[in-house]
């Protein structure tokens, strides 16, 4: 990796008196802020340990290249602006930040610190970036999904896998609303297939009583949302599925290689290499107005032939032919 060091001209000293050699001065490590709403668990499918991985498979190495400022909200979101802030004064040389709270928070932080979003909605509807293909501004990030569609595939899919499952339960965080874009799609793609949708709140981190409110509700399958809080629990999660015998698709494949039934959407290590391309795009002199706000490339359909058996189901001849990746 290039490192520019400008040296003055030393031929007037030569002429004039006495060389006086100063050591070469190191280059900076560039210094890389990271904004997360959520608590920080011993693995994370996008934090600190994912950017140091990728930004080392470019060449950096932690430390000498770069350093990470990583601050972790631990759900209080109030607490974001105040650690926006402190990246700032830090004076970082990008921030990588996660979900629509971390981004308005380092928006109203700073106008001239390169932002870089990865988060799952409309960010020109949400005036995060004017469009994707120009952002504008200092803010350009990665998007989770291609907007409105993976709602309605998931439903699909697990349809499609569960072909008796008339009543699905949607299973959201606490403090979700229904006015939310995710939401919204899953309602109207349960409408276009035919299916009852049994909204469920996970209050106060209480997995066991949220299934067994499913139970109750007599739903045959639950639609897990797309949510950090649920990719941090998915052991809990997937416990509960197995214990009530209830077929459940899920956002990231590791969910389902750590024992959930399916899943559908973008790679994570797809995108982790990608927010690590834009950093050092970044680092190199790029402005965030001209990287445009980027859409997955990659969608995987992902299932666990094991969790399958154990629930009963057999795979459909044609969702077999479909399936990027299986676990057994």
């Amino acid at each position: 990796m290039e490192r520019r060091t400008f040296v003055g001209s030393l031929a007037g000293g030569l002429l004039s008196g006495p060389l006086t050699v100063h050591a070469q001065q190191p280059p900076r490590a560039f210094r890389l802020g990271f904004l997360h709403p959520g608590r920080r668990p011993a693995s994370l499918t996008f934090g600190p340990l994912a950017l140091v991985t990728n930004l080392r498979e470019l060449g950096y190495i932690e430390g000498r290249d770069f350093v990470i400022e990583a601050r972790f909200a631990e759900e209080k979101l109030e607490q974001l602006p105040t650690f926006a802030q402190e990246l700032v004064q830090l004076k970082c040389d990008a921030i990588v930040v996660v979900g629509p709270n971390a981004i308005m928070a380092a928006k109203a932080a700073t106008s001239t610190i390169p932002i870089v979003f990865l988060f799952n909605g409309d960010p020109v509807a949400l005036g995060y970036v004017a469009s994707l293909a120009r952002p504008g501004a200092n803010v350009t990030g990665i998007l989770i999904a291609p907007q409105g569609t993976l709602g309605e595939k998931r439903l699909a899919l697990l349809k499609e896998m569960v072909p008796r499952a008339t009543r699905i339960a949607y299973l959201v965080p606490e403090g979700g609303t229904a006015a939310s874009p995710q939401w919204q799609e899953v309602g109207q793609a349960a409408d276009r297939l035919g299916v009852e949708l049994v909204v469920v709140e996970v209050q106060g981190g209480d997995y066991s009583k949220a299934f067994t409110a499913i139970s109750a509700a007599r739903a045959t399958a639950v639609f897990v949302a797309a949510d950090s809080r649920f990719d941090r629990d998915r052991q809990k999660i997937i416990e509960q599925a197995a214990l009530h015998r209830l077929p459940a698709i899920y956002e990231w494949p590791h969910q389902v290689k750590d024992g959930g039934l399916m899943s559908y959407g973008a790679s994570a290590v797809d995108i982790n290499r990608r927010i690590a391309a834009y950093v050092d795009r970044i680092f190199k002199g790029t402005a965030p107005k001209d990287l445009p706000v980027e859409l997955p490339t990659k969608l995987q359909l992902v299932v666990n032939l094991k969790t399958a058996k154990a629930l009963g189901l057999k795979i459909p001849q044609a969702m077999l032919l479909r399936i990027d990746e299986v676990f057994e």
